[in-house]
């Protein structure tokens, strides 16, 4: 960065996602100017200590927010620049700012020294504690207190001595004044995993920080009004748990601590303490706390189990490594994958490891902890992908004759869920982004409009469930809340199954979880609770009446729920493998369901017949692994990768080569203007504040997950899959989802931002090698080049909608609304005389599609990509959809072979067939 720059011009808070980030930007920037300051000449040595002094006061800013480098280290570099020591100055910047970036001072003693050359005498105020801390986890703590800031140093010293070697952690105090200071250091410290609240602290920060409220009122309200010493101590408490529920909170008060804990009010607490009586056992219990969150009940007891001496009597001869170490021929399996994982197999559920099926044991305390982790109140865990999970709610909560309202474009396990459980599906229909052959998510206007249809025509009564993909494949955010309050204004009993593969990882911060299924489900829960609710669904009621399904107007109100009939039933599966560390096939069910008793058997059911009896026991752990990870470090991980793919985004639409042949999609791009309230085109500044977008994530219809990139590769000449495929050999870069003209790129909790570098790096160099290729090969050359991003990027296909159900697989075929029996058409396929191929490119589709007879899909017709079904059993098939068909470009569609053609249901076949019948 340019020395001369001043500070107004460096990011500001407001700028700024991720604070930790800017936190590390700035002292990196400060040991370049340290360093600088060190080796400059007599003559230049002033200028640069000047820039020094402008790099730490950026740097304090924000430091009383945590632990390390702690006070001593900061006094020794203000003094260090005060008189004028360059290289002890640099010796100090660089030391911290090393340690920051790797994270050193978590597990290294020497990190939080002084040099010894720079002041030795306070080395003897090392807290002993500190050595012999490498192999212990390191968090920290924030005690929210009135006392002087002078007493701060010696009350952290004196927690410091309450720990005991035979602590599983260790941990160090931040101290702050205020609530203000609080939400920041709540909302910029991941190091936090407890926080200790002394009654009594002010609301207002002293710190000179002018842009501090606008970045806490992204997460927490400010609001002076009550800010009574007795009271904001509660006040805060609520405001943690709103944002970041997995920190422990601990209330050292005068009042009547037995009173206190017994209210309402004492919720988000985890203990109440009488002031400062007892410190080791506040001690204690911050230990105890975090060793709950860090217990995985399986993978501990799976660790023990691989540790004994056991004889093995029953299937699986793999089990203890003896069939692999003593073979002649497949011992590289065992040097391969190691011992562990042979010695912790076993197909036994004895020896406390437990029965997924049937668990009583340390199965079912983590999927307690999984409930809890991510805000449900049950979970299950899934070994066989969300492909198995979906398919298990789907048959858990349908019957026979239940309508589902379904997004069409959903993930193909579903649409077998309506096959085995016998549902009609409603689909519906998300809008189109034509230009990158891809769908996005389903207008609430056209569920509603669903709902109203079936309403009309007396079904009602049937509509189960409201089945949709939260987020998308493609990053396409529901506003859950909405969704939901709006449908059950409708019917109040409705159930919703949200497809969260995609989406694990946002329960762990408060920027995506306010899109999630579990948050909206806590959300509304609370909300219809209260008596403010009731109040205004009154006033509500009195204005509006009754739903009248006929009134057109009734589709663009926000309509109320009743309080005294809605029903809070929602189910949300997330492919954990997909978004966290566990691994592949990895999945969780996540319920909040006030009527669960009514779905407890059918769910069991439902469960046993789609869940192997002999699962995978290392996916088992996995997940009760990365349920672990997620609890006790999500909230810096999920907030780094969102951060690492702005940072993604910005570097390729605003670098004057990549941009012209490269760009990401943004959320004006993917989302078009009518389902974007805000007029939000991007995140972040220079196109958005982060208050507005945030609002936008708060207000919007659709919402676009920063952390899913499509890169438009068209412009470049490349086709998606041909993208992919130049991407994996030349660069050693994987991605799995493509469009006609673009690719997806992810970030997840396991990207770095050398990983960002690599990819910047190869669209670099494939631009350069572009320009260099149309520079040599001249006007033919370049007319080519245009003709092929013409084809991909303007002639692309129009993408067809889900026609209808053939008459034979409706009920009412007059009616408004659109289900159909697709169980009974999908096994007529299994009869061959039913069944007739035609060839996708033959005048015979043409004629059919022109006189007749129709022709009906005998089964899923699925290209990838995109990944949707184009052809569901007893679909009519239409003329947009064999054009699409015949534009696309993949190689892998299942359920169709170019060597056959479109596997039809015959004309005889369907002629006297009714749906009634069936």
């Amino acid at each position: 960065m340019n020395q001369d720059v001043k500070s107004e011009n460096r990011p500001q808070l407001s700028n700024v996602l991720v604070a930790a980030s800017l936190r590390a930007d700035q002292w990196r920037h400060l040991n370049a100017s340290a360093r600088a300051w060190a080796s400059a000449s007599p003559s230049n040595a002033s200028k640069q200590r000047e820039h020094c002094q402008e790099r730490l006061d950026d740097v304090l800013r924000l430091e009383h927010c945590w632990a390390y480098p702690g006070e001593r280290l900061l006094t020794a570099l203000r003094n260090a620049l005060g008189e004028g020591d360059a290289a002890t100055f640099a010796r100090l910047a660089q030391k911290v700012s090393a340690a920051i970036l790797s994270g050193d001072y978590r597990r290294d003693e020497h990190a939080w020294e002084l040099d010894d050359d720079v002041d030795r005498t306070v080395l003897d105020a090392l807290p002993p504690d500190i050595l012999g801390v490498q192999d212990k986890p390191y968090f920290e703590v924030m005690v929210v207190t009135p006392a002087d800031p002078g007493q701060w140093l010696r009350s952290k010293d004196e927690m410091r001595r309450m720990r005991r070697p035979e602590d599983p952690f260790h941990y160090t105090a931040v101290h702050v004044a205020s609530f203000e200071d609080a939400a920041l250091a709540m909302m910029v410290n991941h190091d936090l995993q407890a926080v200790v609240l002394v009654d009594g602290f002010g609301f207002n920060s002293k710190h000179d920080i002018p842009d501090l409220k606008d970045f806490v009122s992204r997460h927490v309200e400010l609001d002076e009004d009550d800010s009574r010493a007795g009271t904001l101590s509660l006040r805060l408490a609520r405001a943690i748990k709103g944002s970041r529920p997995e920190l422990d909170l601990y209330l050292l008060t005068d009042r009547s601590p037995e009173e206190l804990a017994g209210s309402d009010e004492a919720a988000p607490l985890r203990r109440v303490f009488h002031h400062v009586e007892e410190p080791m056992e506040i001690h204690l219990s911050i230990i105890d706390g975090v060793k709950d969150r860090y217990e995985t009940p399986y993978f501990d007891n799976l660790k023990k189990y691989a540790m004994r001496p056991i004889g093995t009597f029953h299937a699986l001869p793999i089990a203890r490594g003896k069939s692999i170490f003593g073979s002649n021929w497949i011992r590289d399996m065992g040097h391969f994958y190691g011992t562990n994982i042979l010695f912790a197999e076993s197909s036994a559920t004895t020896g406390g490891l437990d029965s997924l099926l049937e668990p009583t044991g340390n199965i079912k305390k983590a999927q307690e902890a999984v409930a809890r982790a991510f805000g449900a109140k049950r979970a299950y865990l899934g070994t066989n992908g969300t492909s198995t999970s979906n398919k298990i709610v789907v048959q858990a909560v349908c019957k026979p004759g239940d309508i589902v309202i379904v997004d069409r474009n959903c993930h193909k396990s579903h649409h077998y869920g309506f096959v085995l459980s016998g549902a009609q599906p409603y689909y519906v229909e998300a809008f189109p982004l034509t230009q990158y052959s891809m769908y996005g998510a389903v207008p609430l206007r056209t569920i509603k409009q669903a709902l109203l249809d079936c309403a009309a025509g007396g079904k009602l009564d049937r509509v189960k469930v409201i089945d949709m993909t939260n987020c998308t494949f493609d990053g396409h955010m529901y506003n859950p809340r909405r969704v939901m309050q709006e449908c059950l204004a409708i019917k109040p009993d409705l159930i919703f199954l949200w497809d969260e593969a995609w989406f694990g990882f946002a329960r762990f911060n408060p920027m995506h979880r306010r899109r999630t299924a579990m948050g909206a489900a806590a959300a509304l829960t609370a909300r219809y609770r209260s008596k403010a609710y009731r109040a205004e669904y009154d006033a509500w009621k009195e204005k509006h009446g009754d739903i009248d399904p006929s009134n057109p107007a009734m589709l663009d109100e926000h309509w109320l729920p009743d309080p005294d009939k809605v029903r809070i039933r929602v189910y949300q599966t997330n492919s954990t493998h997909k978004s966290m560390s566990a691994f592949r096939q990895g999945s969780m069910m996540l319920v909040w369901d006030e009527d669960f008793h009514h779905v407890e058997g059918p769910f069991e059911e439902a469960f046993f017949a789609h869940t192997s009896t002999s699962p995978n026991l290392q996916l088992i752990a996995s997940l009760d692994l990365a349920r672990r990870q997620m609890e006790l470090e999500g909230y810096g991980l999920t907030l780094r990768m969102t951060d690492l793919a702005l940072k993604i985004r910005r570097a390729v639409n605003t670098h004057p080569l990549i941009s012209k042949y490269f760009r990401v999609a943004t959320p004006e791009d993917m989302i078009p203007a009518e389902f974007r309230e805000s007029g939000l085109r991007d995140y972040g500044p220079p196109d958005s504040s982060w208050s507005a977008a945030i609002d936008a994530l708060d207000e919007d219809e659709f919402a676009l997950d920063p952390t899913r990139l499509t890169l438009i590769c068209g412009a470049a000449g490349f086709d998606g899959t041909q993208f992919k495929g130049l991407l994996a050999e030349r660069f050693d870069i994987q991605i799995n989802k493509t469009s006609r003209n673009s690719v997806l790129v992810q970030t997840n909790i396991n990207n770095t931002h050398s990983d960002a570098a690599l990819l910047i790096k190869a669209l670099a160099d494939l631009s350069r090698e572009i320009e260099s290729r149309l520079s040599q090969e001249g006007t033919v050359g370049a007319q080519v080049f245009a003709d092929r991003v013409k084809s991909l990027m303007t002639d692309v296909p129009d993408l067809p909608n889900f026609s209808r159900f053939h008459d034979a697989f409706r009920e009412h075929p007059d009616g408004a609304s659109n289900e159909g029996h697709m169980r009974p058409a999908f096994f007529m396929a299994y009869e061959e005389d039913n069944c007739e191929f035609v060839k996708l490119n033959s005048d015979e589709v043409d004629k059919r599609l022109r006189d007749g007879p129709e022709m009906v899909s005998a089964n899923f017709v699925i290209p990838y990509p995109p990944g949707f079904p184009i052809m569901v059993p007893g679909q009519v098939i239409t003329a947009d959809t064999i054009a699409f068909m015949r534009k696309l470009d993949v190689k892998e569609i299942h359920g169709y072979h170019a060597a056959q053609g479109i596997k039809l249901l015959k004309p005889s076949a369907l002629g006297n067939r009714r749906a009634s019948s069936m």
